[in-house]
């Protein structure tokens, strides 16, 4: 009986109060029904639409990576970051480029140079020329550090690719130098 007497109840969720209208019904065999209308409270983030929007997350998110963390912080943390990732995966144009010529669109869209990428990955000047130029690949710290650098999932630069071998002159050299090392040796 109480529950027939109540009009409005109101909730907090958080810090925004909000009301409930209960609606009683009397059917068949005195059931009571229960309808709950409940008002709008617009949301901060919602489900990226457009590309403006995903720009416009992509910069609260560096906002906030560059602000003090707390626990509250991290959760707008994730949940921007869910968001854009999920973007990522409808509009996912990575799927058609080798890890090496995304890591140069990312290169070129955000104007970095090789001594830049040097400095982010923490390698050697010739370890990135290496890489660059299809000579070795992607080690997995290179790859957690390039998906943490360009803010996309370690799987858009973990994936094969054809390296060039180039057979280098100093090993063809060698095996010369082995094998004529081999025969002096034989004659003593």
């Amino acid at each position: 009986m109480f529950l027939e007497q109540c009009r409005f109840i109101y909730l907090f969720v958080g810090s925004a109060p909000m009301q409930l209208m209960i609606k009683f019904a009397n059917k068949a065999y005195s059931t009571p029904l229960i309808y709950i209308e409940m008002e709008a409270t617009k949301l901060k983030y919602t489900i990226i639409k457009n590309r403006d929007q995903y720009d416009k997350y992509c910069k609260n998110l560096e906002e906030l990576l560059a602000s003090a963390i707390d626990e509250s912080v991290q959760d707008e943390i994730d949940l921007i970051t869910l968001l854009i990732e999920t973007y990522d995966e409808a509009h996912n144009t990575f799927a058609e480029l080798d890890p090496i010529a995304l890591l140069r669109s990312f290169m070129a869209e955000h104007h970095l140079k090789p001594q830049q990428l040097v400095e982010i990955l923490g390698v050697g000047k010739g370890y990135v020329s290496d890489i660059l130029n299809y000579k070795k690949g992607l080690s997995k710290e290179v790859i957690r550090k390039l998906a943490a650098h360009f803010k996309v999932r370690q799987e858009a630069f973990n994936r094969p690719y054809k390296l060039k071998i180039a057979v280098a002159q100093s090993e063809l050299n060698s095996g010369i130098i082995n094998q004529s090392a081999t025969q002096n040796t034989a004659r003593h």
